[in-house]
């Protein structure tokens, strides 16, 4: 069995826009950049994904006839320095794993730090679905997220 310590998912990445801009366009604006095609739950239904910006608040997708799935809850909220949540899109609770963001200010650009714990609740195919997350992390951080915070700066 693999040690939980090992089913961790770290990312970082530098976007080129200030601290404020980054965390706001990960938060305000996650409709804009998530890729709701591959990464849904309703899939072809998908319409509109969003956080609730406070403790408590649910990060969530809607599908176009108006159905709703949480993907996870707010369990920190400090910003623009960081946030974390819940993470259980698509499967129960309380199999949710934990994600934790950090936005530091490097110079004029932004370094994002993600982090993702608790693959071991889920059993014999956690390093699996870890694996899949790693490359998941990538892809939405890299290629979807910083491309568009950097493209949309005002100012």
């Amino acid at each position: 069995m693999t040690a939980p310590e090992e089913l961790v998912v770290r990312k970082s990445i530098t976007v080129a826009c200030d601290r404020e801009h980054a965390f706001r366009v990960f938060t305000e604006e996650i409709a804009s950049w998530w890729p709701l095609a591959t990464h849904s739950v309703f899939e072809e239904r998908a319409a509109t994904c969003g956080i609730e910006g406070r403790i408590g608040g649910r990060i969530f997708e809607r599908a176009a006839d108006g159905d709703e799935s949480v993907w996870g809850t707010i369990t920190a909220w400090d910003p623009p320095k960081h946030m974390a949540f819940t993470w259980h899109p698509g499967y129960d609770e309380r199999l949710a794993g934990d994600v934790e963001v950090r936005f530091a200010a490097v110079g004029a650009s932004t370094r994002v730090e993600l982090t993702h714990r608790g693959f071991e609740k889920r059993g014999p195919e956690a390093a699996a679905i870890r694996d899949g997350y790693e490359t998941g992390w990538a892809y939405v951080l890299g290629d979807r997220y910083a491309p568009y915070a950097a493209q949309n700066r005002t100012g």
